[in-house]
């Protein structure tokens, strides 16, 4: 059997889309969960999988509903190109951990980062990547390290 549990979301998601990209992804890679802070996401056409029904999918008003309800001894773990701490390559992923990203235009704010126990980039020539692809990047890396269930 294997332990822990993750979970992945955004906050303030720009696009939809990166929601529904991002859902149908963290249900091939085993989250626990998918959600969203500060914006609801609609279901995309593109999702072909019918991903609602294997992986929940919660909606957050605010960061401060978010933490009240985030499970106990539960890693947050946000991925920023600001103010981290480590890269993704090289980062032992947590048995139960939370990942946050932010939207493409905005990323994760800086007290959220600061509320963080973890907060990691994905290196890359230059710029950013899609929401989604960060989160991807991440959930794969997670499953390298053994963390597959």
């Amino acid at each position: 059997m294997t332990r822990g549990y993750f979970g992945v979301g955004i906050y303030h998601t720009k696009d939809g889309i990166n929601v529904g990209t991002l859902w149908r992804s963290a249900a091939n890679f085993g989250a626990a969960f998918v959600f969203t802070i500060g914006k609801r996401y609609k279901r995309q056409s593109s999702d072909t999988m019918k991903t609602p029904r294997h992986t929940p999918l919660f909606h957050y008003k605010d960061f401060d509903a978010f933490q009240a309800t985030r499970p106990h001894d539960c890693q947050l773990v946000s991925i920023e190109n600001q103010d981290s701490t480590g890269q993704v390559p090289g980062f032992y992923h947590p048995e139960r951990a939370i990942y946050l990203l932010g939207a493409e235009d905005h990323g994760v704010p800086k007290p959220i980062r600061q509320e963080s126990q973890h907060v990691i980039e994905i290196p890359c020539e230059s710029g950013c990547f899609n929401v989604a692809v960060a989160g991807s990047i991440v959930m794969y890396d997670r499953m390298r390290q053994g963390w597959l269930r």
